[in-house]
């Protein structure tokens, strides 16, 4: 069986994406897309330019890569102009339907 991950993830050797099990949503009670609280209808949903392991908003980054995930884009950008030309996680992206709310995490889970 071959998981699935987004294009942009911050796996080194074929890891898993550290980042999108760190990622927590805005309160930081819960792990992104999956809050319970108030925010929750605009929490848990994934469109538009998104962080690198796309379970955040672009600039909204809450894992431990949140320093370089939601500095300003130097350069070339990609069509929406939030992430770098080669790194677009929206839909526009050859790997836009990924979508990490549709992963099951077997690894933390018991």
């Amino acid at each position: 069986m071959a998981i699935t991950k987004a294009s942009t993830c911050c796996t080194k050797d074929g890891a898993e994406c550290i980042c999108a099990q760190k990622a927590t949503c805005s309160c930081g009670k819960q792990s992104a897309l999956q809050c319970n609280c108030g925010k929750a209808s605009s929490e848990n949903t994934v469109q538009g330019p998104r962080c690198s392991c796309r379970a955040r908003p672009a600039g909204q980054c809450t894992c431990d890569r949140a320093s370089t995930e939601n500095a300003s884009v130097c350069g070339a950008t990609c069509a929406c102009g939030s992430r770098p030309a080669d790194a677009c996680t929206c839909e526009k992206a050859a790997d836009g339907g990924f979508n990490p709310a549709l992963e099951t995490d077997f690894t933390t889970r018991k």
